[in-house]
């Protein structure tokens, strides 16, 4: 069945992202697995390339096609063709989370002046909410922010950071008033080279192994008035508000590397002889790739029409938490099955379908586990039952 989400323009774009990835990426993904970060230069070269920054405002250097994420599933899939795994987690992070924060509640003087460096790549940014003892209960959130003269003395620490090492700037979840509910909490932006903000051990995952993860802590770190992000005490309600394109976006590197694997399986096993015969030509194999690639087609049908939605400006937070977790159970299963295809090769971590295992089981977990994604759909249900 013919696809039919891009145009000629994401096309066009496509061959831009790919003479990029081809260029800047393939080359480095072992290397970057290895020394367990991507290269600053990887980020510069994106933003002069337009890889990164889509979702930003033309007027600070971004793509302006916020409303179109098209485009950023081409950057995905794209990345996803190379199993540049940790790369395109790192770009979502900053074209889906945070250049939004800073574009949808940021002042001007906050866009004019993070916006730019963002969009360009020169600057990398992180969000700081889980802490050693909450996990998804961000309402259990310790690190507290009092109030002082022309600002906040910040408090606290953050485990599980993507980007926490590299860092130039970070969002983070701090309880400004202790007696106020859910009203209790705001964003503050702290800046690299702000005394007390220091970084702790880059943590070792079992996958997206160049993706930079760290725990960050903050001693008595003074943040300007002018770094406070969004209203004070609108912090969970401005964090839920951004959800959607989170999880949309975590759907769709789902289905990404799902299209990739099925992909690779096939190659592999129609290339690959055993008892005299290519693997393809079992018909237990066959039947797995058929049933993989059904599973990646209907899944991808419907993303598709979750980023239509959002393009739409009408994808709401039970559409996205179905995409969520229901892409990424396709994703893990799928991967599971297709490295039983490769064989012993397929444990082996030179192997593309070895790197996508170990990459793709914390979607499951990060962007709200899928456990809460289930309580939220059930949730929303049971609401509309009674």
């Amino acid at each position: 069945m013919k696809r039919h989400l891009y145009e000629a323009e994401h096309e066009q774009f496509r061959a831009s992202v790919r003479e990029f990835v081809a260029r800047e990426v393939e080359p480095n993904v072992e290397r970057w697995d290895e020394q367990r970060h991507v290269d600053r230069e990887t980020w510069v070269a994106a933003g002069r390339q337009g890889v990164v920054g889509l979702s930003g405002p033309e007027e600070h250097g971004g793509g302006a096609v916020a409303r179109d994420y098209r485009y950023r599933m081409v950057v995905l899939e794209e990345l996803a063709r190379v199993y540049a795994g940790s790369l395109a987690s790192s770009f979502s992070l900053q074209d889906d989370i945070l250049v939004p924060y800073f574009t949808e509640l940021g002042t001007p003087e906050q866009q004019a002046r993070w916006l730019p460096g963002l969009c360009s790549g020169e600057l990398i940014a992180a969000v700081a909410m889980t802490e050693p003892g909450t996990g998804s209960d961000l309402q259990g959130i310790r690190t507290s922010a009092r109030r002082v003269e022309g600002g906040w003395v910040l408090d606290g620490a953050k485990t599980f950071i993507t980007s926490g090492i590299q860092c130039d700037v970070v969002v983070v979840v701090a309880r400004t008033d202790p007696d106020a509910g859910r009203d209790a909490f705001s964003l503050l932006v702290v800046e690299r080279g702000m005394p007390g903000f220091s970084r702790g051990r880059q943590l070792r995952k079992i996958g997206l192994h160049a993706q930079d993860t760290a725990e960050l802590a903050f001693t008595e770190v003074f943040v300007p008035e002018d770094n406070l992000l969004g209203v004070q005490g609108g912090g969970l309600a401005q964090l839920k508000r951004m959800l959607p394109l989170e999880r949309l976006s975590i759907a769709a590197q789902a289905v990404a590397v799902t299209d990739a694997v099925v992909a690779t399986t096939l190659e592999y096993t129609v290339g690959r002889q055993a008892f005299g015969r290519a693997v393809a030509d079992f018909q237990n194999t066959r039947f797995e790739l058929a049933e993989l690639a059904t599973e990646a087609d209907v899944t991808r049908s419907y993303v598709d029409d979750c980023v239509r939605a959002w393009n739409a400006g009408d994808l709401g937070e039970v559409d996205a938490a179905k995409a969520k977790w229901w892409a990424t159970d396709v994703q893990t299963r799928v991967v599971d099955r297709a490295l039983q295809l490769h064989g012993g090769y397929g444990y082996m971590v030179e192997y593309p379908v070895a790197r996508a295992y170990q990459d793709a089981r914390v979607q499951k977990i990060y962007g709200g586990t899928n456990e809460i994604m289930k309580h939220i759909i059930g949730g929303a249900m049971v609401r509309g039952a009674r």
